[in-house]
Parts: structure tokens; sequence; C-alpha cells
């Protein structure tokens, strides 16, 4: 029989000073906000997902297929991008102004979550290092990092970050918060500046009060990351570390991704609060529902929430696809999509600038059966 016991999930950023969540004061200055003033509270029961004490899309069916407690998500990771770097800022400029702004950039994210949500998306995925801006990117000479050398917060980066978790939380939505990105982490000198970076971001998270963010702590930890805290041998430490950290009692639920077609490591498999799974690679939806499957019988799994938070296959028209794979599993999907070559700007939600509203044919195709799956 399911647990019906309830894990609160609250991701915080860091304090940077010592005292209470009610009395905090963030790296910005700001008086950190009381938790009670929060309207979202994403949480567990068992292996799946609540918001405010009711499992998400509850007494749903669609197709025979059970979709209580299910978190339906998209890739939304350059919400809060920026590039630092000079020589490659201009790479990003919107058509319009012939200049990139971060602050649109964010400023449009957030007016566009309304309609997300309408059309019944439960979930987006940040990442405060972003994701390549093209799409896949063998070389990263871009600077997206919310984080300095030394692991501490750039305030311009989490203000921005709050502008999103706030309507997030107005809209009863959850937020799949990444920490670090392969190709970025080197911004980060050493262990001990990553680990600074796990402390000040779920600090500053359960501070400001957030009861609607989950931890990523990395994108695809098997894929050339630097340092190795952050590589599958040891990010379980990564993981437990910031599941140790606490206000009032509260914690984060956290977890970590890997690679497409890729299961996670008994290490990993145990840590986690949730696991996380990538479709890139796998053109079967048979191999996904298979996924789900291997996942559930490791030897280190117990039941906790399977969500797959980045999949670049769509066929959203066509009866059997990796999205209705992963429910009839009864697992969460995620949306994964970028800009391919001669495409214009209205395609894809990863590669910069982004329009971030439904605009697109796969765009249309994604929401439009997200919409019929859950009633909007």
């Amino acid at each position: 029989m399911r647990s019906t016991s309830l894990l609160c999930l609250l991701v915080a950023l860091p304090a940077l000073t010592a005292g209470s969540a009610s009395g905090t004061r963030t790296a910005a200055g700001r008086q950190a906000v009381q938790p009670e003033t929060r309207r979202t509270t994403v949480a567990l029961q068992g292996d799946a997902f609540s918001i405010n004490g009711q499992p998400t899309l509850k007494g749903i069916v669609w197709r025979g297929h059970r979709l209580e407690g299910l978190l339906p998500n998209s890739r939304m990771v350059q919400g809060v991008f920026d590039d630092l770097n000079p020589d490659t800022r201009s790479r990003w400029a919107y058509p319009d102004t012939k200049t990139w702004d971060p602050a649109r950039n964010t400023r449009e994210f957030v007016a566009a979550m309304a309609e997300w949500r309408r059309h019944g998306l439960l979930a987006v995925t940040l990442n405060l290092q972003g994701g390549s801006p093209e799409g896949y990117s063998k070389g990263q000479p871009w600077h997206n990092s919310a984080f300095a050398e030394d692991g501490s917060l750039l305030p311009e980066y989490i203000e921005r970050t709050k502008s999103i978790l706030d309507e997030a939380d107005r809209l009863g939505m959850a937020v799949i918060l990444g920490l670090f990105y392969f190709g970025q982490d080197e911004r980060l000198r050493d262990e001990a500046a990553v680990l600074r970076a796990v402390d000040q971001t779920v600090g500053w998270v359960l501070d400001d009060g957030y009861r609607n963010v989950l931890i990523e702590i990395n994108n695809e930890c098997n894929i050339n990351y630097e340092h190795p805290i952050l590589q599958p041998d040891r990010v379980h430490v990564a993981i437990t570390r910031a599941k140790q950290i606490t206000r009032g009692g509260r914690r984060l639920l956290v977890s970590t991704s890997y690679g497409g077609n890729t299961l996670p490591g008994p290490a990993v498999a145990a840590a986690a609060d949730y696991i996380l799974l990538h479709g890139n690679g796998v053109t079967s939806p048979d191999r996904v529902a298979e996924m789900v499957r291997l996942t559930r019988q490791l030897p280190t799994y117990t039941p906790k929430p399977i969500l797959f938070n980045e999949d670049d296959h769509y066929d959203f028209d066509r009866p059997w696809n990796n999205f209705v794979a992963a429910i009839s599993e009864h697992a969460s999907w995620g949306f994964f999509d970028f800009r391919r070559q001669g495409e214009g700007v209205d395609e894809g939600y990863q590669s910069v600038p982004v329009v971030w509203g439904i605009s697109s044919a796969r765009k249309r195709g994604f929401f439009g059966l997200l919409r019929e799956m859950t009633g909007g």
C-alpha cells in the first residue's frame, strides 16, 4: 500500500547570514519572505507528486492511462540566461533590437507562464547555468552562470530567478531548478566552490520560503563535467548534502539527471528523492516505457516518482510517441525543444533568443496534446 506521508518540497537560496528563515537577509540584502506567505507547496505521496496536499491531476484518466500524481513539464532552462562573455554576447541579439537583453528574456518568460498553465503544464525546468543556447554544442565559449568562481551567487541572476519562482508560486506550478550544466561548471574554480554554490542556492530558496521548487543538482551528470563531485561516481554526495540543508525542519527534494537513454546509478537511485530520466537518443517509444520499468527494478530503487525532464522526440499527432509511452508506465514527461538549422526565431525553447509563447507547430503539438490529456 502506497504511503501517504507528505515530504515537503522546498527549494531555497542559501542563507548567507546566520538566522532563521523568518529573519534572514539574502545576498542582495533583502529580507527573506515568510514561508507562510507562499501559495504553492509541492510534495511527494509515495511515487506521486502532490500540490497543496492533493495529488496532481487528481482522478484524470486519458485513454486508459492514469495521470494522477504526474508532473507534466517542459525544459525552459534559458529563463534566466545571460552571457557574461563580451566576445559572444552579440550572438543572442533580438532581431528587432539587434541587442541581447536578459531582463527582457525573463520578463517575456514570466508573461508566457499563465498560458502554459492553462494548457495543463505543471512544471518548468530552469538551470542556473542554462543549457546550450544552440540546442547542442561541442564548445561553449559563452559564459552563462549564476555563480562567481568561488561559488557565491550573482544577485542579478537570483533576482531574475525569483521573478519566475514567484509567478510559478502564484500559478500553482513547480520549478525544477538545476544548478550546474556541463561546459559551464568549470566557471567554478574547485570543489569547495561547487559545494558553496549548492549550500547557497538551497539556503536561498528555503530562506525565501519557496515550497514549489525541486532541485536538480546538475543536468546529465555523466556528460563532460570537470568537477568530480558532479560526475556519476560522486554526485550522490552533492545530493545528500543538499538534502541535509534545512530551515525549521523543512528541506528540498533533490535529484540529478543522466544523459539520454541512461538509467541512474545505484547510489543516485538510492539518494535521490525523485528519479530524472532523459529521452534524448531514444527514437522508439517502446524504449521509453522500458526505461521506466527497468528503473523500478533497480536494486536500490524505492517507490518515488520517475520523471523525464528532457526529451527531443515529438510525433504528438501519433497515438504512440515518447510522451504517451512515459505516461503509460505512470512516469511524467518533459518537452525539450530547440531551434534546428535554418528555422526561424519562433522555434525552440532552448535556443536564444527565445520566443516564449506557443509560437510554432512543435510547441502547439506538445501543448495541444497536453491540454487534451489534462483538460487544461
